[in-house]
């Protein structure tokens, strides 16, 4: 058998999410859209089930899918519904939407429902990618709030550059939600991943932890409470073939890299079609038996090249991991150019397997 997988540790998981809760005291959304940020949204869900306050996700397929494997916690669509004929699905199935749209307020207003739903109001406090304007904001927070549609109103927005603290940009969004949502009773929820991590005087009502939960840290520094997640991805495979190749030799394709010396190549199992970034550079740092070493060449689709020089006593059949414990994925996404989000949704025909 190939020998590329991902070990999902759903204790670290766990772990990341009482973390999360730690910090602030209020109650917490895991966020698990996108199958849990490629960990596998049911697994990680049920392995939540005994802690998590509910879940976020994206849509309402990754709700139903949710539902279908017997999770009753509470579940939040961030992007609320997309057609009017879901609404009788939300009703059945307990779902919470955001409303971020005057579509969606028209589509709320013409429904027959056989209940009234749980709605979180986006609000724009400079985003710029949806939710009301402050300006009419509290005009709609009163018209939902007299709806007979309506059972819960939360307050909600979104942080742009919570991740960049020196910015000043979070402080400026921080001050739009206080002056539209001034006059307005009921609960909020502000805060993302590096939110809940950086923003303490914004926690809120309801956290919304996402990146956070999966081990990976949303910043490019070193941030203290960080640094208390534990990675809950191991990427791994193992050394297939070993060359040796003197100075002044290409390896791979586009003969992106040259060997400087007499260099001993490692082949990895592993590669872009894997969900691995085709485009990380010379020197993305890779643990061989628990050793650093580096990706030299460019990626291929199901494989790539190590180097070993250093590590006479690994060869073939040496345990690769790719990221996670002692490399955290945020590291490698630098290399490539990328962000940890993205190297973990990307991750395709990589089998997964779970413990904890």
């Amino acid at each position: 058998m190939r020998p590329a997988h991902a070990l999902i540790d759903l204790n670290a998981l766990r772990h990341n999410y009482l973390l999360a809760k730690s910090l602030s005291g209020q109650r917490a959304l895991a966020v698990i859209k996108a199958n849990a940020y490629g960990h596998g949204a049911v697994h990680c869900a049920e392995a939540l089930s005994e802690v998590a306050d509910g879940f976020a996700v994206a849509c309402i397929e990754e709700a139903l899918e949710l539902r279908a494997a017997g999770v009753s916690k509470p579940i939040l669509l961030l992007e609320g519904w997309f057609d009017a004929d879901e609404l009788p699905l939300l009703v059945e199935h307990q779902l919470w939407a955001v409303v971020h749209h005057q579509a969606q307020l028209d589509q709320l207003a013409a429904a027959q429902l056989r209940s009234p739903l749980h709605i979180w109001l986006k609000l724009d406090t400079g985003m710029h990618r949806v939710g009301f304007s402050p300006a009419e904001y509290a005009d709609i927070w009163r018209r939902l709030e007299g709806s007979s549609k309506v059972a819960s109103l939360t307050k909600m927005t979104h942080f742009a550059r919570a991740d960049e603290p020196d910015t000043g940009r979070t402080e400026e969004q921080l001050a739009v939600f206080a002056d539209a949502t001034a006059d307005l009773s009921g609960p909020a929820s502000l805060c993302n991943s590096p939110g809940v991590l950086a923003w303490p005087a914004a926690h809120g009502d309801w956290l919304r932890p996402g990146i956070m939960l999966y081990g990976a840290t949303p910043f490019s520094f070193s941030q203290a409470q960080a640094e208390w997640l534990h990675p809950v991805m191991q990427l791994e495979s193992r050394i297939i073939a070993v060359r040796e190749l003197p100075a002044g030799e290409p390896i791979g394709y586009g003969s992106r890299y040259i060997t400087q010396r007499p260099t001993r190549v490692g082949v990895v199992a592993m590669g872009y079609a894997d969900g691995y970034p085709r485009h990380a550079k010379d020197g993305t740092p890779v643990l061989i038996d628990g050793q650093r070493s580096q990706l030299i060449g460019r990626v291929s689709m199901d494989m790539l090249t190590v180097d070993l020089t250093e590590l006479p006593g690994s060869g073939l059949g040496s345990a690769v991991r790719l990221w996670g414990e002692g490399l955290n994925a945020s590291e490698v996404a630098a290399w490539a150019d990328s962000i940890p989000y993205q190297l973990f949704c990307n991750l395709n025909r990589v089998p997964r397997r779970y413990i904890g």
